[in-house]
Parts: C-alpha cells; structure tokens; sequence
C-alpha cells in the first residue's frame, strides 16, 4: 500500500487559498479602480460621511476570545466615521458603514464594521438598510486572535448606542462592549481607515485577509490622492 503524503495536501491547500485569495483581491481592487474612474468624490467606497467622537466602554467578555483587549474591560473614546458605501440618495437604502478608530499603545487600531445579516450565513453577507441603525453590521472578514479567528459586529440598541459583540465564525455571539455616538464633529474630517495597516492588539489580519484587503485599499488611497 502506497503512504499518502500529507503534507503535500496541506501544501497545496494553502497554496489554493493564497492564490484564491490573492486573484479574488486583485478582483476587487479593479472593481475600486473602475468606480473610482466613474465617480467626482475622491473616494471611490463611502464617498461620503460624518466622523464624530465616541466612547467605547469596553465591560469584558464572559467567553474569553483570546484577545486582551476583547476580553479585559476598559474604556476608549474613539473616533467613529458613519458612512453610506455606495453613496446613494439618502432616501434609498445603501450598505452602511461604521469606522472605529482606537487608541493604542502602538498608535492606533481601526476596526470597519458593514451592515450585514446576524445569522451563521448572514454575518458574511452585505445588505441595504435604510439607516446604519437599520441593520447588524459586522468586520465581515474574521480576526486571527490566540485562540483562533473572531469576528466582531455592532447592533444599535437605542438611538447612537451600539452594542459590540464578538463571535467565532460558526458560533454564537457574545457581547463584550457599548459603543455610544455622540453629536461632536471630530477634527480631522480627512481620516483614512485602514484595519490592514492599523490594528488593535490581539487582533491580527491573516495573511490570506491581508491579500484580499490590501489591493483595495492601495488602490482607494491611490484615488484620494489624484
């Protein structure tokens, strides 16, 4: 009986995703580059929006997710940019953003939630809303943390208040923080978040998210600067 090796699959499997993963960013990257051609504003996705001053009252996770700053309380006060991706009239509905910027002994760590669905499926699958507080939004992509990868995700749950919880991809949600909005215009109306570049301790990009994110945003902040 001939031994199968193994390690050849494993090899060739991690070669597939980085090369999937890798033709599925540049992908993306020429779809920015075509709506960026087409578009005035500089910025070819969430064209338009309001960044505001926030807090970030982090309360702990009951289920440890293997990230410090997930599972220990704290509090941050965030900048926090609330955006419609498309850009379309305020009276259609259009996929929501919501952009967090947190200080960090580094610099800074910035987290871009989506409006999407909750469920296993739906937490992966981008949605119309009529308002950011019209749908669940989630990071959509997982985070790589200690104890294995994490997705994070926000719900309104009264006016400006945002619930954020933390979940494994094909588990339960857990809500570990409250993210509260207020009416102060931050400074630097001109603020780039990039979650590639700048991320929060215990909460690293995988390199297979890093192939598909980063065509995108070398190419969106490309546009800004035309």
């Amino acid at each position: 009986m001939t031994r199968h090796d193994t390690s050849q699959d494993v090899s060739l499997a991690g070669r597939a995703v980085r090369g999937g993963s890798s033709a599925i960013g540049a992908t993306l990257s020429a779809g920015i580059r075509t709506m960026a051609a087409l578009r005035l504003a500089p910025k070819p996705l969430h064209p338009e929006g309001v960044i505001v001053k926030g807090t970030l009252e982090r309360r702990g996770s009951a289920a440890p997710s293997g990230s410090a700053w997930v599972d220990e309380p704290g509090e941050d006060e965030v900048v926090v940019r609330v955006s419609r991706a498309i850009g379309l009239p305020d009276a259609v509905p259009d996929i929501h953003g919501l952009a967090v910027r947190v200080p960090t002994p580094a610099g800074v760590g910035d987290l871009l939630f989506a409006s999407t669905g909750w469920s296993l499926l739906g937490r992966f699958v981008l949605t119309f809303g009529g308002g950011p507080e019209s749908r669940p939004m989630t990071t959509l992509l997982p985070y790589r943390t200690p104890e294995g990868p994490a997705l994070l995700g926000l719900r309104a749950i009264a006016g400006q208040v945002y619930e954020m919880s933390w979940c494994r991809p094909r588990g339960g949600w857990h809500a570990f923080a409250e993210l509260r909005l207020t009416d102060v215009e931050a400074p630097n109306q001109a603020t780039s978040f990039d979650p590639v570049r700048n991320q929060l301790p215990g909460l690293t990009q995988y390199a297979w998210v890093r192939r598909l994110r980063e065509p995108s945003y070398r190419t969106a902040r490309k546009s800004r600067q035309r």
